[in-house]
């Protein structure tokens, strides 16, 4: 159990854990702070926190747990206006989508402190962000991973390990360079090529004639190009290199089947197809956690 949980940035991820936490008894009170004043009023009208903080500091002040959820790019300023309260004890853990830039910013704005922080990235989250689109059982039956390093604090590492656990998600740990490309192939590509799908139809002049005999399939696969454009322009930027070396290998395959298209060779395209729809059939989402204190499901 938790005194108080102090959340820095009370959109979705954080209004979500912050339920989570509530939720399973793991914390006593909960204080919020978000750059914007509106939504720390609506984070406490909706039960999401107890108490308003007017800064980042005054949300670490008495805390023996915070969670820093904003954008990738606003971590190192947010680590840097609450260094003086980074104390060796507390657990500080962050939810970005990308590590290692968040862990260069760790050591560049707390130093010796950086010791204290956790680097997590919970695989959870919605089209919709905001904090009235948070919720307690976001994060049930997910992915956390961890990646701390070496002069990360071993026993914040169980502790965080210990909370996630709790919430009923699964934690791994990974070197931070695996994280990223891995994360690279398997989300921030497949949302960069959503949006550019979803506007390379849009921008033609018959799009909205095409897009009103759009089915599910089209639903499914253009989903993800609703996400937050802010967010993902972060992440993109931020994991660059990864995503675009995942970026070259995709043009590389659709370049291929696109000259199987244009020379007509059906048994080639058809031959070069089949695999890779066996292959798609063949996998499938890892198995959820179970939630706490109920039984895995078989």
């Amino acid at each position: 159990m938790f005194n108080q949980l102090g959340v820095i940035g009370c959109g979705l991820m954080g209004g979500s854990f912050a339920l989570a936490m509530k939720r399973a008894g793991l914390v006593r009170r909960v204080i919020g702070y978000s750059k914007s004043p509106s939504t720390t009023e609506l984070a406490k009208k909706l039960g999401v926190i107890d108490v308003v903080a007017e800064s980042a500091l005054l949300a670490v002040s008495g805390s023996d747990i915070v969670l820093i959820a904003v954008p990738v790019s606003a971590t190192e300023a947010t680590l840097k206006a609450i260094r003086h309260l980074v104390n060796p004890g507390v657990l500080f853990m962050d939810v970005g989508s990308t590590k290692c830039d968040v862990i260069e910013a760790a050591r560049r704005a707390l130093g010796e402190r950086a010791a204290s922080f956790v680097p997590c990235h919970p695989i959870a989250g919605k089209e919709s962000g905001g904090v009235q689109h948070a919720e307690a059982t976001l994060y049930e039956g997910r992915q956390v991973i961890l990646t701390p390093q070496p002069f990360t604090n071993p026993q914040l590492v169980q502790r965080a390990t210990d909370v996630w656990s709790a919430l009923g998600t699964t934690v791994l740990k990974m070197r931070p360079h695996n994280h990223d490309a891995a994360f690279a192939a398997v989300s921030h590509l497949p949302h960069l090529l959503a949006f550019a799908y979803f506007q390379a139809i849009a921008e033609q002049p018959a799009a909205r004639d095409y897009l009103s005999l759009a089915g599910p399939g089209f639903r499914d696969f253009t989903r993800i190009a609703a996400g937050e454009p802010a967010v993902w322009r972060d992440i993109l930027l931020a994991n660059k290199h990864e995503v675009l070396a995942q970026s070259k290998r995709f043009r590389t395959m659709l370049d291929q089947l696109e000259a199987l298209i244009e020379a007509g060779d059906a048994a080639a395209l058809e031959a070069t197809l089949r695999p890779i729809a066996e292959g798609r059939s063949a996998w499938s989402l890892p198995s959820p956690a179970a939630p706490p204190g109920r039984p895995a499901a078989k």
